[in-house]
């Protein structure tokens, strides 16, 4: 998948059931937050760097891999 130098949003990447999937098998809680909505104009950069704050930093390491082999 294109991230697009990691500028893709994450409303673009919740459209995509095979993005969807991989947040949802990775980061579970974050489709059930109730910002989600509101976050889809927020980029996969901005994620990764605000998700480090409070998830394994090897998690988001494992999402950005798994969405870079769709």
């Amino acid at each position: 998948m294109d991230l697009r130098n990691q500028k893709i949003t994450l409303g673009e990447l919740w459209d995509d059931p095979r993005s969807r999937a991989v947040f949802q098998k990775r980061i579970p809680m974050l489709g059930r937050h109730p910002v989600k909505g509101a976050a889809r104009t927020v980029t996969l950069e901005q994620l990764a760097d605000f998700m480090t704050a409070w998830v394994p930093e090897a998690m988001v390491t494992g999402v950005l891999k798994d969405l870079k082999k769709l």
